[in-house]
Order: C-alpha cells, then sequence, then structure tokens
C-alpha cells in the first residue's frame, strides 16, 4: 500500500517581515521621488516610476512564504513556496536516517538539541502547539528540522520508525 499525504503551511509573518516591507515602501517613495527630480528625463519618468514601483511589489510579495510537506512511503520532502511561484526543495529524507522525530514540547528538546547551529525552520510560527522536530545527520553535520506534520504524518512516522517518534 502506498502512502502519500501533504500539507502546506503559510508562514506567519513576524515583526522582522512587516520591517522590511515597510523599509521597501519607503525606498521605492524614495526613489520615486529621486526620479521625479530628475527633469531631463522626460518622458521616460512614467517609466521608471512604474517600474520603481512593480519592483516594491514583486519584493514584498516575495515576503510571502509557504512551506510543504509531502510524505511517500518512508520519504519526507518539504518544499518552500515563494509568492505562490518559486519551489525549492529545502529538506529531503528517508525515514530510516531520521535519529528521532518529537514534538517540541515532548521533553526530548534538550540542550543538545537546542545549541545545535544547523536548522531548517519550515513552520508557520515556532510558537505554534503543533511544532515537531526532526534530528537527522545530513551532509555529516547534525541537523534539525522543524515542521507541522498532520496527525495521519505523524502516524506515518510511527509506523515506518515507532521507536524513534515522540509525542
Amino acid at each position: 500500500m502506498d502512502i502519500f499525504l501533504e500539507k502546506i503551511v503559510k508562514k506567519k509573518k513576524n515583526i522582522i517581515d512587516f520591517a522590511i516591507i515597510f523599509g521597501i515602501i519607503l525606498l521605492s517613495l524614495f526613489l520615486i521621488l529621486v526620479v521625479l527630480s530628475f527633469r531631463f528625463l522626460g518622458s521616460f519618468i512614467p517609466l521608471f516610476v512604474v517600474g520603481i514601483g512593480y519592483l516594491g511589489y514583486v519584493l514584498i510579495r516575495n515576503r510571502s512564504i509557504e512551506y510543504e510537506y509531502i510524505v511517500t512511503n518512508g520519504d519526507l520532502d518539504i518544499d518552500m513556496i515563494i509568492a505562490q511561484r518559486k519551489r525549492k526543495r529545502i529538506f529531503s529524507g528517508s525515514f530510516k536516517d531520521f535519529e528521532m522525530i518529537a514534538k517540541l514540547t515532548s521533553g526530548k528538546y534538550d540542550y543538545n538539541n537546542q545549541n545545535n547551529k544547523n536548522r531548517i525552520v519550515a513552520v508557520s510560527s515556532m510558537d505554534s502547539s503543533d511544532v515537531y522536530f526532526i534530528s537527522v545527520i545530513k551532509e555529516g553535520k547534525k541537523t534539525l528540522v522543524f515542521f507541522e506534520p498532520h496527525a495521519k504524518m505523524v502516524e506515518s512516522f510511527k509506523k515506518y520508525i515507532p521507536q524513534k517518534v515522540f509525542e
């Protein structure tokens, strides 16, 4: 029996995202004012203004990020989707290579894991109560992957590696 499960999680904007968006708006307005002050550009001024406005729009839209989790027969793939247009694979691994899958609040997230610098964060918010982490050796380094699976995905993990799943 083949297993195929997927879930899409939209990243919540934090204070840094809002600061970047505000900065992009201010920079766009400033650049428009600078272009308007160059009278010698003549009939090209509207073209530059529209171009700056469009560039600002694209940069703000790129702050919209979603994560897609795909579980297929003992494999987990996590993709980052930017502005609902660009897709980038940020993690791919087999269940058998995982050292541990545990809920962040399970007590397994100890001092050793907290100080690990290699992290892949693919969650709506780290404050969410549904955040799990995977401990895996990737490219010779211990890596932590944070994600928010649904119940069927957790059951799939338990089916393949029951001794490594903690809730």
